[in-house]
């Protein structure tokens, strides 16, 4: 179990120092986006759509109208709208094209990834940088596989988002709670 213990530790020092090398102003552009924008799309693909989804149901908590894009409820994007796009290297090919897309509809981009050149980033109004490993962005390590501390940091980051818009939008847990579903 040593082992076990030591690989906590180290996990969470690489989440912790991910974290806290997000710039500030990037995340305070983020909050401005998502609290102006009527409705708020999420697109990433494999484990990053799946930390995204999380962040559509924790926002929805929020009083937030929110869609996972090619989810069967997801209504037309337009310019008053925010398309939110997770990419660890930036160059996935289907946020890429959704990304493009949602620019030809007006759509604002905030693009959260660690690659802050890359294909998407090249229409993104907002970039968001995690200092983490990728396809293109190997010289950072982690005793993780793959893009795995990005993707652990997408959680974590929209988890710590929400207490910032609690806090902004003047809600209480209550608030959220009745929000949440009840159908369990």
């Amino acid at each position: 179990m040593t082992t076990y213990y030591k690989n906590t530790r180290s996990i969470i020092e690489e989440l912790s120092d991910l974290l806290l090398k997000v710039n500030q102003k990037d995340v305070e552009n983020y909050m401005t986006e998502v609290t102006k924008a009527e409705k708020i799309f999420f697109v990433g693909v494999g484990r990053v759509e799946l930390a995204l989804e999380a962040t559509v149901k924790r926002f929805s908590h929020l009083g937030l109208n929110c869609y996972m894009v090619g989810a069967l409820d997801e209504p037309p994007i337009g310019d008053k709208d925010l398309l939110i796009v997770g990419s660890g290297s930036g160059e996935s090919i289907f946020p890429l094209d959704i990304t493009d897309k949602a620019k030809q509809y007006g759509a604002r981009i905030v693009h959260l990834t660690s690659s802050p050149n890359s294909s998407i980033a090249q229409n993104a109004d907002i970039i968001v940088r995690f200092e983490s490993p990728s396809k293109s962005n190997p010289d950072i390590k982690s005793i993780q596989p793959m893009t795995t501390v990005f993707e652990q940091g997408l959680f974590i980051f929209h988890d710590i988002l929400t207490l910032e818009l609690m806090r902004k939008m003047e809600l209480s847990f209550e608030d959220l709670k009745n929000r949440h579903a009840n159908l369990e």
